[in-house]
């Protein structure tokens, strides 16, 4: 079983990840390198002379993350729960590049995304731009800090657009009224919706009703 948590910068998706991972038997977390791109202080600073170099990076480096880590889980028969999926890369590759480079990518990850395993459930914490920029000052990364409301935005945009066409299973989490990190009753929320989406006994569909979180 391949589980994926997905959203926008800030969400809460590696938190979520290592949250549901005990609730699920013999699991693991896939979690995204992202603190090792090298371009990525420099491309908040200037988002359009970094923007190439970042994406490219960010590409090659889920790839070879995934290629190697998603078929091995799968052919152990362990369910495998990532805080990204393959297919964030070209959400952000549309907003930041354009024209000869945006094609060049547009090949790459085309060619690259075929090998690629995709998740049996893809879950998306979906957020509104005030709720995000809170959280995100509320980590406070020092390379996050320039942080651009408008650049959240039009994340959130793509986002949103993204799952009104998403062909694979999927399931919208509206995380702006959940803290599962202080809230035990919104983890069990979330796992129960997960298992109930996944046919994965037991979960308790009377707890899913959000009027009562």
């Amino acid at each position: 079983m391949y589980i994926a948590i997905e959203g926008v910068i800030g969400v809460g998706k590696t938190t979520l990840a290592r949250l549901l991972q005990p609730k699920f038997e013999d699991s693991e977390v896939l979690l995204e390198v992202f603190e090792e791109n090298p371009f990525l202080s420099d491309f908040y600073g200037d988002r359009a002379r970094y923007a190439f170099q970042t994406q490219i990076f960010f590409l090659l480096s889920r790839y070879r993350q995934q290629n190697h880590t998603i078929p091995q889980y799968i052919s152990s028969g362990k369910t495998l729960i990532s805080d990204y999926t393959f297919f964030k890369d070209s959400l952000f590759a549309r907003i930041n590049l354009k024209g000869d480079e945006l094609e060049m990518y547009h090949r790459v990850h085309e060619a690259l995304a075929e090998k690629i395993p995709l998740p049996d459930l893809t879950v998306y914490l979906s957020a509104d731009t005030d709720t995000l920029m809170n959280r995100i000052a509320q980590r406070d990364r020092s390379y996050e800090r320039t942080m651009e409301r408008g650049y959240i935005s039009e994340l959130v945009q793509a986002y949103d657009e993204f799952f009104t066409s998403i062909k694979t299973p999927y399931l919208i989490i509206d995380s702006n009224p959940l803290d599962f990190v202080k809230n035990k009753a919104h983890l069990v929320h979330i796992e129960n919706k997960i298992r109930e989406s996944l046919s994965i006994m037991p979960y308790q569909p009377s707890l899913l009703d959000t009027q009562s979180l």
